[in-house]
């Protein structure tokens, strides 16, 4: 009796156990979609009012959103663009490392730009552009070039594939058309023999070269019965 109620005891509290373990899970995962939601929300706040602010605004804090909104751009295409290619493509995992380390860069310039664009000194902000403008055509310049390049591969895989398709359509579309090959010299032959004899298969060639008789003609289920004719 006490081993039974034991056994009993072990198994409530590994229930309890499970329940909490997989509350734990549940909780997590849902923190982490609310994160992300947030996460994402900010991020569009604040790529609107760049956008805002490099098209309505003049001068250095204009030129400040239009580099962080060409970075930000330029990445985001990146990361996606080589994230949905290594589902397929495993050699595409160097690729998303090298664009990890070049997301370093990226990530200190846009808070380094974040940062100038709240700085009151518009003079010195303005003799810093040039340099920054460098920094960011060379980590842009590096984001596409991984990206494009990976939608080359992508799409030369395609085209090789549609090529193999193509071809061995080719031999099929052959291979169908074999069969007139194959009954039409059967049927010289059997014409040149029956010649020779004057009868047999003769009688066949000639069914196939003159129009059938209708009334002697084998039906196909998919084929109309013929309508008699009506005489007046």
């Amino acid at each position: 009796m006490e081993a039974v109620i034991l056994i009993l005891g072990l198994l409530f509290f590994a229930f309890v156990a499970l329940g909490v373990y997989v509350s734990v899970k549940a909780i997590g995962a849902a923190k982490r979609g609310v994160d992300r939601t947030i996460t994402q929300a900010r991020r569009t706040v604040e790529e609107t009012a760049l956008r805002a602010k490099s098209y309505g605004q003049a001068g250095v804090g204009g030129e400040l959103a239009q580099l962080r909104l060409a970075l930000r751009t330029s990445m985001r295409a990146t990361q996606e663009a080589l994230r949905a290619g290594a589902v397929e493509d495993a050699s595409l995992s160097e690729s998303l490392g090298l664009f990890q380390r070049l997301s370093v860069h990226g990530q200190e310039l846009d808070e380094e730009l974040k940062k100038l664009e709240r700085d009151p000194d518009r003079a010195t902000v303005a003799s810093l552009l040039p340099g920054l403008k460098q920094r960011t055509e060379r980590i842009t310049h590096s984001a596409d070039s991984l990206r494009w390049a990976a939608r080359d591969r992508a799409r030369k895989f395609t085209d090789d594939d549609l090529d193999a398709l193509n071809a061995q359509i080719d031999v099929e579309a052959g291979a169908l058309r074999h069969w007139t090959v194959e009954t039409d010299e059967p049927q010289g032959q059997g014409y040149g023999q029956a010649q020779e004899r004057g009868s047999g298969p003769a009688d066949g060639v000639a069914q196939a070269i003159t129009a059938p008789d209708p009334r002697r003609q084998t039906g196909y289920p998919w084929q109309k019965a013929a309508r008699p004719e009506t005489t007046n």
